[in-house]
């Protein structure tokens, strides 16, 4: 049965789709970071003396941060510690993440999931719309999940039936497997049935300091009558709603900004939205 969340607005307003903005929102300044001459990502300048302490493990001159360091992993093990000590990393995982230059290329280095926030690394992510279609298989509703309160970043936030952070060693699709029972209890089998659609590009701002992130988006037909059922705790509530209901809510604020996007390319992608719409949207995305 579907439910609320809420009470949706009927018409989306002029200034919708906030997400959108907040994507590309960078308004802290930030000094670039290398490694072996290749830029990997940034540091905020606010932290640059934080970084003093080590003269031996960073370089800073020339206008970026180059780490000279040969044992990376271990230096950049014992860097981040100290600086979650100081509270400049929070939201500490224990889950390791790889820096890359980009996309496809070579591991420069393996840090703590929380550091790259700081170090403002290409993160990447994996997310499912998990949706019902109707009698002509047309989307009829979508499964949305409300974050735990516990959780470490947009605690109570809605969110994508299924989405996680790819760790070092996995692919995006083996992540989603993997989320998918851990955040909805699906067999591996229907997961793997999910359809790629398109990789999304987020570069922005945010409380833990800078999110660059390529979120890989799959769609996940569900058959009726079949309820997720979250295994991990990292989710406190799944509902289904009518595809126009949970459109709405991603035109708002009430979604986190990475499920409001995925959800926004599930709608271009079904094409579920009027036509001018749908071409705004379309030209706004920031798609990799």
């Amino acid at each position: 049965m579907a439910r609320s969340i809420g009470r949706p607005r009927r018409r989306l307003s002029p200034g919708a789709w906030p997400a959108l903005a907040a994507a590309t929102r960078r308004e802290r300044p930030r000094r670039p970071f290398a490694i072996d001459g290749t830029l990997v990502g940034s540091v905020s300048l606010d932290h640059i003396d934080a970084l003093r302490a080590w003269p031996q493990v960073f370089a800073l001159d020339g206008g970026r941060v180059t780490l000279l360091a040969e044992d990376r992993d271990a230096t950049l093990a014992a860097v981040n510690a100290s600086l979650c000590e100081q509270g400049l990393i929070v939201g500490w995982r224990d889950e390791t993440y790889s820096i890359r230059a980009r996309a496809g290329a070579p591991p420069l280095a393996l840090i703590e999931r929380a550091a790259a926030r700081f170090w403002g690394t290409l993160t990447f992510g994996a997310h499912a719309n998990g949706y019902v279609a109707d009698a002509a298989g047309r989307p009829a509703h979508l499964w949305i999940a409300r974050r735990s309160a516990h959780k470490a970043t947009d605690p109570g936030k809605l969110d994508n039936m299924v989405g996680g952070g790819v760790p070092h060693g996995q692919t995006p699709f083996e992540t989603l497997v993997r989320e998918g029972f851990e955040e909805a209890g699906l067999d591996a089998t229907l997961v793997r049935s999910a359809a790629p659609g398109r990789v999304i590009e987020l570069a922005c701002d945010i409380v833990e300091g800078f999110m660059h992130e390529q979120v890989h988006v799959f769609d996940l037909r569900l058959p009726p009558g079949l309820t997720p059922l979250n295994q991990d705790g990292e989710v406190a509530e799944l509902h289904c709603l009518p595809v126009q209901e949970a459109l709405v809510l991603a035109a708002g604020d009430a979604m986190t900004v990475d499920a409001a996007l995925v959800t926004i390319d599930f709608a271009l992608r079904h094409r579920l939205l009027a036509a001018d719409e749908h071409a705004d949207l379309a030209a706004r995305m920031p798609y990799a």
